[in-house]
C-alpha cells in the first residue's frame, strides 16, 4: 500500500494578532476594557479605547499602557466618544483616521439596560436601549467601514465584532428586573450581524456575534444581586462558574485572529452552558 503523502501547515501565529489595529467601544470597564487587555497581549499595536466619560477612557488606558507583556510600541489610545449619537460616530472616526490609515478590528460593544415590570417599563428607556444596543452598531459599523476595507483581502480579512447577549438567544430576566427591551435589542444585534457578514463578507470584512451569559461587571452586578447573587448564580450553570475576565478576551482574540478565519455571521455564546440548562437566565 502506498504511503500517503502528508503536508503539514505551520500554525504557529494562528491566534497572532501581531501588527493589528483595534478599535473597542465600550471599551472603558467589563467586557470592553477585558478584550482590549486581550486584544493588546494578543499582539496589536494600537488599541483604541472609547466610551462616553473621558476620564473612564483616560482611566483605562492608563491601565492598558501599563500591560507588562504587551509588545514593543504597542499603545492603547483613547478616544472619548457618544455612541448614541451618529456625529459622535462621525467624530470618533476621524479621531481614529489621526492615529492610523486603517482598523483591522472593530468590536461593538457599547450597549445599556434597563429592567422594569412588564406594565411599567417606559418608552423613552425603550427607545434608548435599542438605540445604543442596535443603531448605534450599525452606523458605528457603517463609518468605520472604509477603514476596515483599507488593507482587507482575501486572506487577511477585517474583523467586526458585536456584543449581544444569551437574552438575545433565550428568554431574559423577567418579573420587576423585565429586559424586554435589552432582550429585544440583543436578538436584533445579533441578526444584524448576520446580515452584515452576508453585506460585508465580499468586501473581505468577516462579522460574528458575542453572546456573553452572567459576567461580574457593574451593569450586571445588580441584576445578579436579584438573581441570587454569584454564589447560586455559578451552581444553576453546567461548569458550575460564571464568566471570567479571560473568556471574553479569549473570545475576542480567537475571532479577531486567523485561527476563526472561516467564520462569518456566527454567534459565539459564552455562558459555561447554562442556555442548554432549561431555567431562566
Amino acid at each position: 500500500m502506498a504511503k500517503a503523502d502528508v503536508e503539514l501547515q505551520d500554525f504557529s501565529n494562528i491566534f497572532s494578532l501581531e501588527g493589528k489595529v483595534a478599535v473597542v467601544t465600550g471599551g472603558s470597564r467589563g467586557l470592553g476594557l477585558h478584550s482590549a487587555s486581550g486584544l493588546l497581549q494578543a499582539g496589536c499595536s494600537k488599541v483604541f479605547i472609547t466610551s462616553r466619560k473621558a476620564s473612564a477612557c483616560e482611566e483605562a488606558v492608563a491601565a492598558l499602557n501599563a500591560l507588562p507583556n504587551k509588545r514593543p510600541g504597542a499603545i492603547a489610545i483613547s478616544v472619548p466618544a457618544d455612541s448614541s449619537k451618529i456625529s459622535e460616530i462621525e467624530r470618533l472616526v476621524k479621531e481614529v483616521e489621526k492615529h492610523t490609515d486603517h482598523v483591522d478590528i472593530l468590536f461593538a460593544n457599547a450597549g445599556a439596560t434597563w429592567g422594569a415590570y412588564f406594565d411599567e417599563h417606559p418608552e423613552g428607556a425603550f427607545s434608548k436601549v435599542m438605540d445604543l444596543n442596535v443603531k448605534s452598531v450599525f452606523y458605528t459599523i457603517q463609518k468605520f467601514a472604509p477603514l476596515l476595507e483599507k488593507n482587507a483581502t482575501i486572506e487577511s480579512p477585517s474583523r467586526v465584532l458585536v456584543t449581544g447577549s444569551v437574552a438575545g438567544v433565550a428568554i431574559g430576566s423577567m418579573g420587576q428586573n423585565a429586559t424586554y427591551s435589552y432582550s429585544a435589542s440583543k436578538a436584533a444585534v445579533l441578526h444584524l450581524a448576520r446580515n452584515l457578514a452576508v453585506e460585508l463578507g465580499p468586501r473581505h470584512i468577516l462579522v460574528n456575534g458575542i453572546a456573553p451569559g452572567f459576567f461580574p461587571t457593574k451593569m450586571a452586578n445588580v441584576l445578579m444581586e436579584k438573581s441570587g447573587g454569584i454564589d447560586s448564580l455559578s451552581k444553576s450553570s453546567p461548569n458550575l462558574r460564571l464568566g471570567r475576565p479571560e473568556d471574553i478576551a479569549a473570545a475576542v482574540v480567537f475571532l479577531s485572529s486567523r485561527g476563526s478565519g472561516h467564520l462569518n455571521g456566527t454567534t459565539m455564546v459564552l455562558d459555561g452552558g447554562k442556555i442548554w440548562a432549561g431555567s431562566k437566565l
